[in-house]
């Protein structure tokens, strides 16, 4: 696949190099801080939209899981379409439809049209999202330069959601929840209008190819499993709703690997993932990224409806976590040359596991130094650990015209993990609390002490997928430090 790159005139530069790329990087930087603060703005969004909207406990995850499933679903035909489309439209189009998206999402009248609008925003992200990265690596053609470019990115990402925290709990304590949403539309808009001068378009020669039916059926799979779970919360395991979704779920995700199999142009070749170490990655991205963000939604419930804590408040309390990461990816990266990969995944899911088990401990009257912190923090610096050759895991033994899928696929994988894993421990919080007001009777202290109930159960099977992601590291993972890639960064789908 060859690749054209652009000036705004349609003429070629002669050295390649961009005269305006560090502007064009503060731009691409401005889309993916807008993408990674939409993540947990919503988050500390969610209490309040569930009251005001009167969604119910076991649709509630539908808010983030609609989104994740569309991002992570459509992440691999994304790529494709920024790269035969043209990066730099992919990416001014993705910015202007994740603003509609917004706009959707901040006036939905109802919970169906906010769901709706989720998905779409995780649809628009999907394109947005590799166009970026493509747009940097083409932007960028000298080593150094590039590095530096990914590392500004990647901090972007890092300090990004941090941002998003509090940010989310300004807005919805100070304006309203549906501002989490509509502040994407001056960015996008904004940012979409600084791209079209400044950044260089660039596509890749050749016919066009997408894997439709590859797409259709995954997606289909993929929310035929998110129904199934959420439809189990709320008529149980062996309703025959419940089993019919979670049937058409398998044979859809069957059908899937069938069409991969024989497809001239696949969206996941399956060589990809055959191999024992990348295998490894992304098993472990899908279980992790499970826990991560369910962990992220009951701890968000449990300080605002359990201890009462306005959304400003939570923001600031998740502060540590996001520290951790960066400060533990940082630890990762010096180590990831001396170690390889496993040692530093072995003890960050040890670490994270642990830290879900110590967030059993909360209660009513437990404080947050006590009883919140360590945990966050255990989590934390457990992911950072993990997250760094987990990705530099995927890159292993990769032919280089498969490097852009294998590493797009850790994100893809670690969202549909998130939706997954939000989904099914959503149903098992639902459970938790029924049982406990079945055993317990109703009552306000009762009621009290359910949510709890389900909370607590909800980070003891948290911790066991990831510690199913430990076995699977342990067993799987045989790469050594004179198996990592040189260059671990990010590379576009495509």
């Amino acid at each position: 696949m060859t690749e054209r790159v652009y000036d705004g005139t349609g003429v070629e530069p002669p050295d390649g190099r961009d005269p305006q790329r560090w502007l064009a990087l503060s731009i691409i930087a401005v889309a993916q801080l807008m993408i990674v603060l939409d993540a947990s703005i919503v988050n500390i969004a969610l209490p309040k939209a569930q009251a005001d909207l009167d969604i119910s406990v076991a649709d509630r995850q539908w808010v983030v899981t609609a989104y994740t499933l569309a991002f992570g679903g459509l992440l691999l035909l994304g790529g494709r379409i920024a790269d035969f489309v043209g990066r730099k439209r992919a990416f001014v189009g993705g910015l202007l439809g994740f603003a509609l998206a917004s706009a959707l999402g901040g006036l939905a009248p109802n919970a169906s049209l906010l769901f709706a609008a989720r998905a779409l925003q995780g649809a628009f992200a999907a394109v947005l999202a590799p166009a970026s990265l493509s747009l940097i690596t083409v932007t960028f053609t000298e080593s150094k330069e590039r590095a530096r470019a990914f590392g500004v990115y990647g901090a972007i990402a890092g300090g990004g959601a941090a941002i998003g925290l509090i940010l989310g709990g300004v807005l919805t304590e100070f304006a309203s929840w549906r501002w989490c949403l509509l502040v994407n539309i001056p960015i996008a808009v904004l940012t979409a209008a600084a791209a079209l001068p400044i950044v260089r378009e660039s596509r890749a020669e050749g016919k066009a190819r997408y894997d439709i039916p590859g797409t259709i059926t995954v997606t289909a799979g993929l929310v035929s499993l998110v129904y199934g779970f959420t439809k189990a919360a709320e008529d149980g395991w062996s309703s025959p709703v419940t089993l019919g979704f979670l049937s058409a779920a398998v044979a859809l995700l069957v059908a899937f690997v069938v069409i991969e199999a024989r497809s001239a142009a696949p969206l996941l070749p399956l060589r990809v993932a055959w191999e024992r170490n990348r295998g490894a990655s992304f098993i472990s991205s899908l279980l992790i990224g499970g826990g991560l963000f369910a962990m992220f939604l009951f701890l968000t419930y449990y300080f605002q409806a359990s201890l009462g804590y306005s959304a400003l408040r939570t923001g600031f309390a998740f502060l540590p976590f996001s520290g951790g990461i960066i400060v533990s990816a940082g630890i990762a990266s010096q180590l990831l040359p001396r170690t390889g990969p496993k040692i530093p995944m072995v003890g960050g899911t040890v670490l994270s596991a642990v830290g879900l088990l110590y967030l059993t401990r909360i209660g009513l009257d437990t404080g947050y130094v006590s009883h919140v912190l360590p945990g966050e923090l255990l989590i934390s610096i457990g992911l950072g650990l993990v997250f760094v050759p987990m990705s530099s895991l995927a890159l292993i033994g990769v032919e280089p015209h498969d490097a852009g899928v294998a590493s797009a696929l850790v994100n893809a994988t670690q969202q549909v993990g998130g939706s997954l894993g939000t989904a099914l421990l959503n149903t098992v919080f639902a459970t938790a609390v029924t049982n406990y007001l079945v055993k317990h009777g109703p009552g306000p202290d009762s009621q009290a002490q359910a949510q709890i109930s389900g909370y607590t159960t909800a980070f003891v099977w948290g911790a066991v997928m990831i510690l199913i992601a430990l076995v699977t590291i342990v067993v799987l993972v045989r790469a050594g430090k004179e198996d990592v890639p040189a260059e671990g960064m990010p590379v576009h789908a495509g």
